[in-house]
């Protein structure tokens, strides 16, 4: 954020002023841009007397353009001229006024975006700063994306998104407002490499705005392109081994849907089936899977995993070898690796017993997380809690006992 330093004696919003219409009619003469300068300048210092800022913000982005695309004005020199242009907000009497105060700068700064993005981001950003509303705050910050999108400066934005969700926090918008906003995050993130798992997020968070009913009904089908791209990114990354999207309207409109059904199918083999399912799927679907840029080799170690996951939910702790050779397709020999593996994934937790040829799982990622698995998690608190009591229980019990032992000890002594 610039930090405005009146280094002369001449008002910082007249001498921006007066400076940008000199700039204006520099080519003028001087016989017609004096008097025209000093017009300026006079409706500048009524408009300040009367406090009425929203005209003076209109007088001061008259020409505002011509700057940005002036060669004459250097960037540094630009910036603060603009950022004294954005402190009017604070100077507005009321929310509103700053409101559209603000509005008037961002339809300025979003105009011709592709024309010195970064620096009009940075003054968007200034212009976030200032304003006091967090309804104000969110518009700025939805303009931002806006300019960042269409001038191709992403880098200057995504690195706010890793607080997205304070901010949407903290301005208080509805679930039509955090559509909006996350959808325009994901589009950024899309393309940006490194970056697939924020992208998923960002999708995952768009989605869950649906809820089905009332006037989500009839625009859920707006979801489904995003929807299928979930699926994918999800199906891809070998950093993500659970998610909540079957239970998403939006992705769950996809199982009637024509083009995305088989699309729909394929999560809810990598969620709840095993490896066997989806080699089925992908003989049949096998240009399908290549269409969406699936690599089969990579499918396939994904599925053991989550296949070695399946496996762990439905034992007792205790997995036997055979077991495990015959969901994952694999020999014996090659057990340990993939116990490794998915160990080194960070989505199980074992010890292998190598002479009975059993591994012990003390913890595993849940693939999907649902009313099932809370309610496991509850008897599991439960037991836990059960055990405590009881355990609080003997160390009372203990204690009274050596209390009153040390009572008689002392009785006795008398």
């Amino acid at each position: 954020m610039a930090t405005i330093v009146n280094t002369t004696e001449e008002e910082p919003i007249l001498a921006v002023v007066r400076f940008t219409a000199e700039l204006a009619w520099a080519d003028a003469g001087p016989d017609v841009a004096e008097p025209e300068v000093a017009r300026l300048c006079v409706e500048a210092q009524q408009l300040i007397l009367a406090g009425r800022w929203l005209d003076m913000a209109s007088l001061m982005l008259g020409t505002a353009e011509l700057l940005l695309v002036s060669p004459r004005v250097p960037d540094k020199d630009l910036e603060c001229i603009l950022a004294i242009i954005c402190n009017l907000v604070t100077k507005a009497g009321s929310e509103d006024e700053a409101l559209q105060i603000a509005e008037l700068i961002c339809a300025k700064l979003t105009h011709q975006p592709d024309d010195k993005p970064v620096l009009r981001l940075k003054v968007l950003f200034s212009l976030y700063n200032l304003v006091a509303s967090p309804y104000g705050k969110a518009f700025v910050y939805k303009k931002a994306l806006e300019l960042a999108t269409a001038g191709k400066a992403a880098d200057s934005i995504i690195p706010t998104f890793k607080n997205i969700d304070t901010l949407v926090s903290d301005w208080g918008i509805g679930s039509l407002e955090q559509r909006e906003l996350f959808l325009a995050i994901a589009r950024i993130l899309k393309d940006q490499k490194g970056m697939s798992k924020e992208y998923f997020n960002s999708l995952n968070k768009y989605l869950a705005t649906f809820d089905g009913s009332g006037d989500d009904a009839d625009k859920i089908g707006d979801a489904k392109e995003e929807a299928a791209a979930a699926i994918i990114e999800f199906v891809k990354s070998s950093d993500l081994y659970e998610c909540d999207l079957l239970d998403m309207p939006a992705v769950a409109q996809l199982e009637k849907d024509e083009k995305y059904q088989p699309v729909y199918e394929l999560l809810k083999i990598f969620l709840t089936q095993r490896l066997d399912s989806y080699l089925e799927f992908q003989t049949a679907n096998y240009a399908l899977l290549k269409g969406f840029g699936l690599v089969h080799e990579e499918c396939i170690t994904k599925m053991r995993l989550l296949s070695l996951l399946d496996l762990s939910s439905h034992c007792s702790g205790e997995i036997p070898y055979p077991a495990i050779t015959k969901a994952l397709g694999i020999n014996d020999d090659e057990v340990e690796y993939w116990i490794v593996k998915a160990i080194s994934c960070k989505i199980l937790d074992c010890k292998v017993d190598q002479l009975n040829q059993i591994v012990n799982v003390s913890r595993h990622t849940e693939r999907i997380f649902g009313l099932p698995q809370w309610q496991s998690l509850r008897s599991k608190l439960g037991v836990w809690r059960g055990n405590i009591a009881g355990a609080i229980s003997t160390i009372q019990a203990n204690k009274v006992a050596e209390d009153g032992g040390q009572g008689m000890q002392g009785l006795m002594i008398r």
